[in-house]
């Protein structure tokens, strides 16, 4: 017996998106880690263990990486094969993502960030030696605006944006670390955010996580090699601060509607 599987679970979190021989795909709540990591010791509960009670019991293996705050769409191979398949897809960049996030400011209507970012030394994939810098690509679009009569900071108003973004690369962090690169840091980053947005949220809104989900999926299917799109849904929390910030027409977007999978 593994020590996953000794830990008595309570209801599964996560939501069964799309399931057929080869793939299965769910949405993580924000706070789940994937899996167990070295940072996290104490941890007991995976989106991994909870997975595979929606395979039957069988093993299922992440194709691709939620940081824990995330929320969204995470896929599964349910064999080695088809997770080898897979891996050469992401490999070669033949897998589209897309994430939509809160950020502080108005960043511009579009944009391509090619920024390199150096290897982080907590990340499981980094196996000691020196932290390089790698290539790091992210393209975004900017999907609605709200001006706040709040001084949040050291202006009379606070701006927001609702924020579309397709990352190219899969560095950690990516997504955080090239916002605030913009200096358009994503609302509830502890890390790479500002205390100070961040706190506003979580009095005004009664939320305290990182305002970043995992929407959409698009890639080749490795047994049919026909297209397959796979949606999430916003969890309840992010889309009760899209409501009040005025963005329930993106809440609605066909973009977002889990019922879309095709």
């Amino acid at each position: 017996m593994t020590a996953d599987s000794s830990v008595i679970l309570p209801p599964n979190p996560l939501k069964l998106l799309y399931q057929d021989e080869a793939l299965l795909a769910v949405h993580k709540p924000s706070g789940l880690l994937v899996h167990r990591s070295p940072i996290d010791k104490h941890e007991t509960q995976f989106a991994l263990q909870y997975a595979r009670t929606l395979n039957g019991g069988s093993h299922v293996y992440p194709l691709h990486r939620l940081d824990r705050p995330t929320s969204g769409l995470l896929l599964f191979a349910r064999s080695p094969e088809i997770a080898g398949l897979m891996g050469e897809a992401m490999m070669e960049r033949r897998l589209k993502k897309t994430y939509l996030a809160i950020v502080r400011g108005w960043p511009e209507a579009a944009g391509h960030i090619d920024y390199p970012l150096r290897d982080m030394a907590d990340d499981p994939r980094y196996k000691g030696g020196e932290l390089k810098m790698r290539d790091a690509i992210t393209d975004f679009e900017r999907l609605a605006t709200v001006e706040l009569p709040v001084a949040v900071d050291r202006y009379p108003s606070s701006r927001y944006a609702l924020v579309r973004m397709h990352p190219h690369t899969g560095r950690k962090h990516q997504l955080r670390r090239h916002m605030k690169h913009l200096r358009h840091p994503i609302i509830g980053d502890a890390k790479h955010g500002k205390s100070t947005h961040n706190h506003f949220f979580a009095r005004e809104f009664g939320v305290q996580r990182l305002m970043l989900a995992a929407t959409r999926l698009e890639l080749t299917h490795p047994v049919t090699e026909q297209p397959l799109t796979l949606n999430a849904p916003l969890a309840e929390d992010f889309q009760h601060v899209m409501r009040a910030l005025g963005w329930s027409e993106w809440i609605e977007d066909q973009v977002f509607d889990a019922g879309k999978s095709t």
